[in-house]
């Protein structure tokens, strides 16, 4: 019987590894196929005096020719057009498709053919063997639609990339992709201010540096405006509702310990406000909220509460504690002031709800003291 149960267990695992290869290849084949023909249309139209409407009857006569054929619309060929113009001078990724168009026979790429019979191990030969390079094969993992929304909105290539490892790492589903556009992560990755460099190794401070961002978008957080001390703790009620979606905004390797966090140092109780694991970093990583604008006293018990989990709650193979204070606003020449003679690795990032308003937006509408004598 216990045979039978590893039989059918190993039978599991290599389906389901076999299905998530064979997803891959299909996602990369999609992806060249996307590529060639935006080519193909891109030189046509520029060959000759066609417009955009020729996608209309090019759109037609495909469905004609092929009646069962979906996901070929004219608009969904001027996507591929696009596609293929945004990718057609890069050198890493270009150059790679242009390469796999020469080998393109009769349409059809024999990728799948050839490479379906060397899957093993649940990983596609097609994306680790042909693709080497890290950023290729998030390339070629995340879909179409993934794809789109990066072009459009991001126009320098290192950017792009950015987006598109992060969605390939973290599984961003393209909804999430949307709100980490619309928040401009690429510009708040690793320009959190921190002390990580003065108080790890090298190795691991490159990872914490790498791991956290200067702004998270809490979108999902609503709080009106009250007294400080009750909206630390909306925020945090806020936040551990909706947990799944902030760890999604933190990254894919942290896990959720726990709020208020008890701590009991010499028979008095300390709570941290939020206590993660971060599985790359090995480390205990502490967050404390705060609505406000930083203040350089916030330092101080942060350092306290690492000091107590590194000697309490830490286990021996795990490297040293880190503290993130989230706030509202920070200056970041306080910042750097605070961290001085402080041991501990932490860093001060700020957090933004759907409630905050662009810049241009803000300047555009009234104050809230106007609109209240305005509906007076």
């Amino acid at each position: 019987m216990e045979t039978t149960i590893c039989l059918i267990k190993r039978l599991k695992q290599r389906i389901l590894a076999s299905r998530y290869a064979v997803a891959k290849i299909a996602n990369a084949e999609s992806l060249m196929l996307y590529y060639y023909i935006g080519s193909d249309i891109e030189n046509e139209i520029a060959g000759s005096s066609w417009g955009d409407k020729i996608l209309d009857e090019i759109s037609a006569r495909l469905q004609q020719e092929l009646p069962e054929l979906r996901g070929f619309s004219s608009a969904n060929l001027k996507k591929m057009r696009i596609f293929h113009n945004a990718w057609k001078h890069s050198n890493l990724i270009g150059s790679t498709l242009s390469n796999q168009l020469e080998n393109v026979q009769n349409g059809i790429s024999s990728t799948v053919s050839n490479q379906l019979e060397n899957v093993q191990n649940g990983i596609s030969s097609t994306v680790s063997n042909q693709f080497e390079n890290p950023k290729l094969i998030a390339f070629f993992s995340v879909s179409f639609s993934h794809h789109f929304d990066i072009i459009t909105k991001v126009e320098n290539e290192s950017d792009r990339l950015f987006y598109i490892e992060q969605a390939a790492q973290n599984f961003w589903s393209v909804r999430h992709l949307r709100t980490e556009l619309n928040n401009q992560s690429h510009l708040q990755a690793h320009k959190m201010p921190n002390n990580f460099e003065m108080t790890m190794s090298a190795h691991i401070s490159n990872k914490a540096i790498r791991a956290f961002k200067d702004q998270y978008l809490l979108d999902f957080v609503r709080i009106e405006d009250a007294d400080e001390e009750i909206d630390e703790r909306e925020l945090e009620q806020e936040i551990v509702l909706n947990i799944k979606k902030f760890l999604m905004s933190l990254g894919n390797e942290f896990s959720f310990l726990g709020n208020q966090y008890r701590l009991v140092i010499s028979e008095e109780e300390y709570f941290i406000d939020l206590l993660f694991f971060h599985r790359g970093l090995q480390a205990l990583v502490a967050f404390e909220l705060k609505t406000g604008k930083f203040k350089p006293e916030y330092i101080g018990k942060m350092n306290f509460y690492l000091s107590a989990l590194d000697d309490l709650i830490r286990l021996p193979h795990e490297n040293a504690s880190i503290g993130i204070i989230l706030c509202k606003e920070k200056n970041d020449k306080k910042v750097e002031y605070s961290f001085r003679d402080f041991n501990k690795p932490m860093g001060v990032a700020t957090y933004k709800t759907s409630e905050t308003l662009p810049l241009e937006l803000q300047k555009a509408l009234p104050d809230a003291e106007t609109l209240k004598k305005l509906m007076d």
